[in-house]
């Protein structure tokens, strides 16, 4: 008897599993095998909308004490969706709906007269309130569903670095900034509306199976919020004033190229990126965009004379206002010559062209194009953003003496503002040219963390030169920017200020009365910690990036020394 139960038994539990491993082969086929093709086949026979619609890695902003402040997030809510068909009076829903959300009539109207879908999507973003208040009308064909969406809490706070989560063809990806660069860390799935819980087993088993995703978790970056806010409002002021045709601003730290601020102006609010107009808004100048900046060139030529031994800062010459080079006359900024006995610290304190042409002749053609190739300006810089461009520095090739003389104070050669700041910073840091970078780490889903490393290369230039660049950019800060009188008693502070003409869209020359400021400075100025580099395209009625970009500043510079609390080196 025993041995004959214990038999049936075992035939019995044969058959149950044999039935459902068929079953579960069946759905394997079917869910995992054919997802695709039954999923077309069954659409709307799906009847509840998944809760995780749209999943999404955080964007953090890391504070000075190391703790994160989140800068794009996953925001819950609900919205509202009709079945037409179970609608029997439409215009009557309309106006029950229109007292509770502001809904448009030829859009509904329109959606109720689909009576063959069962599914159609009215508002969205809805509170929790509306949603209750909705419910409790209790509308035949009318339904509430939980939704989530991106979300930036700080508006337009680093809007350019973050970019914006958008629908490329019919999906949810990242377009621009660290959403785009980062989107495969930051995607979570798929993005499909309804969810049959039946099929939802085995959903994951597909995905795991068929689905190679780049591990997926959270970015943390090096954006510090306070700081942002500051440059961001700093940048505001200056474009109310001077009505810019287009501003930017970065705050980088000059060791390690880690970004703690970047801005430009126009920019947008990511949470409405849809209101705006003109899509070119959205694409970030200060990686994307080639300008000619000037004057902030002329310590990057002077570091190569300097390390060359062909000057040094007593070395003079005599400034008689211009220059003849090949034919061309280049003159002065204010067409004004100094005399016999000019230096070179007297070319960095008062911005001369001819001082600069004078660094040149002394380096040659070969040399020159030597030093400024080891900046890599002409190369792409690395940064963690895509669509980056590089500069344009053909000129540098040419055989032409003149093309040199004008690149030796920053006009002919055209940078991006993030490769201008990453070859300047070399002149604060001992010679090193960092990698830009927003990044620090990646915190992964399972619990794993990865720190990301960024590469340095040398210039040319030696330390030694660094110093002593260094020295002279100390020099104009002290004794020449604003008179002497900007002088900070306990900090040293190397700077530069910019001003160039506005090369024509045609290229036929420049424009007379367009110009573009630019101003650095890094501090403390032989350990710093901080390189901030401003730029204005075009400001109305102001001449000279001094005045531009002076109080703008110092006023930067006032902050992030108090805000670090940075101990004083004077």
């Amino acid at each position: 008897m025993n041995y004959s139960f214990l038999s049936r038994i075992k035939i019995l539990s044969f058959f149950i599993l044999l039935f459902a491993s068929a079953l579960v082969l069946k759905l394997f086929w079917v869910q995992v095998i054919h997802k695709s093709s039954y999923s077309d086949r069954a659409d709307r026979q799906y009847v509840t909308p998944s809760s995780d619609i749209f999943e999404r890695g955080t964007i953090y902003f890391t504070r000075k004490d190391g703790t994160q402040v989140s800068g794009a997030v996953q925001a819950s809510g609900f919205k509202l969706a009709i079945t037409p068909k179970d609608i029997s009076n439409s215009n009557e829903v309309f106006k029950q709906l229109l007292s509770i959300i502001p809904i448009d009539a030829n859009s509904f109207l329109t959606s109720s007269l689909k009576l063959k879908d069962p599914y159609e999507e009215i508002s969205d973003h809805l509170t929790k309130e509306q949603a209750d208040m909705i419910t409790s009308l209790k509308l035949s064909g009318v339904n509430i569903y939980k939704e989530k969406w991106r979300f930036y809490p700080g508006g337009d706070m680093a809007s350019h670095a973050l970019g914006f989560v958008g629908y490329q063809g019919d999906q949810l990806a990242g377009r621009y900034g660290l959403e785009r660069q980062y989107n495969n860390v930051l995607s979570r799935g798929i993005d499909n509306p309804y969810v049959n819980f039946f099929a939802e087993v085995f959903s994951n088993v597909r995905d795991s199976l068929f689905h190679n995703d780049e591990h997926a978790g959270d970015i943390l970056t090096t954006i510090e919020p306070s700081v942002e806010n500051f440059l961001s409002n700093k940048l505001k002021e200056v474009q109310d004033k001077y009505n810019a045709d287009s501003i930017g601003g970065i705050i980088m730290n000059p060791k390690d190229g880690s970004i703690y601020a970047m801005d430009a102006e126009p920019s947008f609010n990511p949470n409405d990126f849809s209101k705006v107009k003109n899509m070119k808004i959205f694409s970030n100048p200060i990686v994307e965009n080639v300008f000619e900046f000037g004057s902030v060139v002329k310590p990057l030529v002077m570091a190569a004379g300097l390390d060359l031994g062909v000057v040094t800062s007593d070395t003079k010459y005599n400034d008689k206002g211009f220059v003849i080079v090949d034919k061309k006359q280049i003159n002065n900024f204010d067409k004004k010559g100094r005399g016999l006995n000019t230096t070179m610290q007297d070319v960095l304190n008062q911005s001369l062209n001819t001082g600069m042409v004078y660094v040149f002749q002394h380096l040659g053609r070969d040399n020159f194009r030597n030093y400024m190739n080891s900046y890599a300006i002409g190369e792409k810089t690395g940064i963690d953003l895509p669509n980056e461009t590089s500069g344009l520095i053909s000129n540098l090739k040419s055989p032409r003496d003149i093309e040199y003389a004008n690149a030796s104070f920053g006009q002919g050669i055209a940078l991006t503002p993030i490769e201008m700041i990453r070859a300047l910073a070399a002149l604060g840091n001992g010679g090193n040219l960092v990698t830009p970078h927003f990044v620090k780490e990646i915190k992964y889903n399972d619990g794993s963390t990865k720190e990301l490393i960024y590469s340095t290369q040398r210039v040319k230039f030696s330390e030694k030169t660094a110093q002593e660049i260094t020295r002279m950019l100390v020099t104009v800060m002290d004794k020449s920017f604003q008179g002497g009188k900007a002088k900070f008693d306990h900090y040293s502070v190397a700077l530069k200020t910019g001003t160039a003409q506005v090369a024509r869209e045609d290229g036929k020359g420049y424009y007379e009365d367009r110009h573009t400021h630019s101003f650095f400075g890094y501090f403390p100025a032989y350990n710093p910690k901080f390189i901030v580099f401003l730029y204005a395209v075009n400001p109305k009625g102001v001449p000279y990036a001094s005045q531009t970009w002076g109080d703008p500043f110092l006023e930067i510079t006032k902050f992030l020394l108090n805000y670090y609390e940075v101990t004083p080196d004077r």
